[in-house]
């Protein structure tokens, strides 16, 4: 059964701003959320981006909804042993209702540190290794542990996910990483209505939630609704791997040529709302099970 939830933009809103949306929408009904997990926005013009596990804690204070992150890159940034920690202290505030979702992430948020970005093959490795490793910790038991690319000593959460489990959803935008989560994540993540993917999820043995996402500009004036969607999700027009490999918004800003506006025009980020529900429809018959929107 499909369920709808609302999403926590970090990118556009402030830590209050994000806490008092998370409550408006669990009093319109919304029966879940999701935020996201950036370091930086994707262009100034966005203007926020707190650290998601601080707005976590916070929303815990204001709402019952189960959070689910979207996504989280566990790999090069962060230590995943330290994702570990934060995830499992939010499963517990949430009461069991953190669902970590995970990525191979973007230039944008994980090269702050000055490591080298590598390629998607080498990232896509470092999330598998990284999700096995804090699977272990999870558990509460003592972890040590020398992979590939990470290295585990003596480590223990003692503040733990109650039943040592914690849902992780993968996040996939082509269906090689689509068919590879199938393999090690409980749930996938994708940010756009896509039978094709999720049917490549399915038929690798996928089991778990689907977890959609659809960005909504809403405005009685369509003109102005093409404008805003250009004027802060330029990024979500951008092709091919752009938006992993771009380093900091300042890079974004040269990739809005005037066509991406008629681009937003055509997307379904700006039609009329009848057609977005109808959208909507298509792509949660028999494929999707929970779906996130944001107006």
């Amino acid at each position: 059964m499909t369920a709808f939830g609302y999403f926590l933009s970090c990118e556009e809103f402030t830590p209050a701003q994000l806490v008092e949306q998370a409550r408006m929408a669990e009093e319109a009904g919304f029966t879940r959320l999701a935020v996201s997990d950036h370091y930086h926005p994707w262009n100034d013009a966005q203007g926020s981006s707190p650290f998601v596990w601080g707005v976590i804690g916070a929303l815990s204070q204001v709402t019952r909804l189960p959070v689910t992150t979207l996504v989280t890159c566990p790999t090069v940034r962060l230590h995943p042993a330290v994702v570990a920690q934060a995830a499992a202290t939010a499963d517990v505030q949430l009461a069991g209702g953190l669902r970590l979702g995970v990525g191979t992430g973007e230039a944008l948020n994980e090269h702050v540190l000055g490591d080298r970005w590598p390629p998607f093959g080498v990232r896509a490795e470092m999330l598998e290794e990284a999700v096995a490793v804090m699977r272990e910790l999870f558990t509460g038991e003592v972890v040590n542990r020398r992979g590939t690319h990470y290295t585990v000593e003596n480590a223990k959460l003692y503040t733990a996910p109650e039943n040592g489990e914690l849902p992780v959803y993968a996040s996939a935008f082509g269906p090689k990483a689509a068919e590879t989560a199938a393999g090690f994540a409980d749930g996938l993540v994708t940010m756009a209505p896509d039978a094709e993917l999720i049917g490549r999820y399915r038929a690798a043995g996928g089991d778990g939630p689907v977890l959609g996402g659809v960005k909504v500009c809403w405005s009685q004036d369509r003109e102005r609704a093409v404008e805003t969607v250009h004027r802060l999700w330029p990024s979500e027009l951008l092709p091919g791997e752009l938006a992993q490999v771009l380093p900091t918004p300042r890079h974004f800003e040269p990739s809005r040529p005037c066509a991406w506006a008629r681009a937003a025009a055509r997307s379904q980020t700006v039609r009329p709302p009848q057609r977005v529900a109808s959208a909507w429809r298509q792509s949660t018959a028999g494929t999707m099970r929970a779906k996130y929107g944001r107006s």
